[in-house]
C-alpha cells in the first residue's frame, strides 16, 4: 500500500468542515422552538417582512449567478431574467471558516403544497441542504428595490425578496433539516442586475449572460 502524506491533511479538513456543518444544522434543528430562536430576525420593511408568528432559525450568505437571456422586443431588444438560472452556495461562519450550508439553483417541484400554484412551472427556485440534501422549493411572493431600505442598501443590485415555500422534500435518508422552513428572506443584495450592454438590437437576440451577485439569505418558520 502506497501512503501520500499530502493527502490526510485534506481528508482531517473536509471531515473538519462536515463535522462542523452537522454542528451547526444540528444547532439550529434540534432546539427546542423556544431556544431555536438565536437567530435574530432583520429588521426589513412590512411588505418583506413574515408573518407574525414567523422566527427565523437559518441564515446564509450567498455567492452566485443571476442569469440572463437576450429577447426580441417591438424596438429591437432587451435583457430578461433567464427563470433557468439561478445558482447560489450559501455559507455560514464558524470559528472564522466559512462552511457550505445550502445550494440554491432550479428544479422541478415534486412535493408541492397548498400554496404552490396549480399550474406548476417546469421549475422552481430550490434551496437544498448540503448536509441531509432536504430541500424547500419558493416562489416570489413581495420585493423592494434595492437602494430602497437599510436592509437592501445597494443601489442598482437585484432586488430584495420574500419568498413563500410551495413545496418541501426531505433528503434521501430522511433528513428533514429544511422541511420546516415556511419563508425565506434575500437581503442585502449585491451585484446580479442585468448588463449594461450587449443586448440592443435584433442581432443581439440569443445571447445569454451569468451576472454575479451575493445576498444574505433568512430562513423562517411558523407564520402560515
Amino acid at each position: 500500500m502506497n501512503y501520500n502524506p499530502d493527502r490526510q491533511p485534506k481528508k482531517n479538513a473536509r471531515v473538519q468542515r462536515l463535522l462542523a456543518a452537522a454542528l451547526i444544522l444540528g444547532c439550529a434543528f434540534t432546539a427546542t422552538p423556544a431556544a431555536g430562536q438565536t437567530i435574530k430576525s432583520p429588521t426589513t420593511p412590512a411588505i418583506i417582512t413574515p408573518p407574525a408568528g414567523s422566527s427565523a432559525f437559518l441564515s446564509g450568505r450567498a455567492a452566485g449567478t443571476q442569469g440572463y437571456v437576450c429577447l426580441p422586443t417591438s424596438t429591437g431588444a432587451s435583457w430578461t431574467v433567464n427563470a433557468a438560472r439561478p445558482e447560489a452556495t450559501l455559507f455560514t461562519g464558524f470559528f472564522g471558516q466559512d462552511i457550505q450550508i445550502i445550494t440554491h439553483f432550479l428544479s422541478p417541484n415534486t412535493n408541492p403544497n397548498r400554496f404552490a400554484p396549480k399550474q406548476l412551472p417546469f421549475g422552481n427556485a430550490t434551496w437544498q441542504g448540503s448536509l441531509d440534501s432536504s430541500k424547500v422549493w419558493a416562489q416570489t411572493l413581495q420585493s423592494i428595490p434595492a437602494g430602497s431600505d437599510a436592509s437592501c442598501p445597494n443601489a442598482g443590485a437585484i432586488g430584495c425578496l420574500l419568498l413563500q415555500v410551495t413545496g418541501s422534500d426531505k433528503g434521501p435518508t430522511g433528513g428533514r433539516l429544511l422541511t420546516n422552513t415556511s419563508f425565506i428572506q434575500r437581503l442585502n443584495t449585491n451585484g446580479g442586475s442585468a448588463p449594461a450592454d450587449g443586448c440592443a438590437v435584433a442581432t443581439d437576440v440569443g445571447r445569454q449572460a451569468l451576472v454575479p451577485y451575493t445576498a444574505d439569505y433568512y430562513f423562517f418558520r411558523g407564520g402560515q
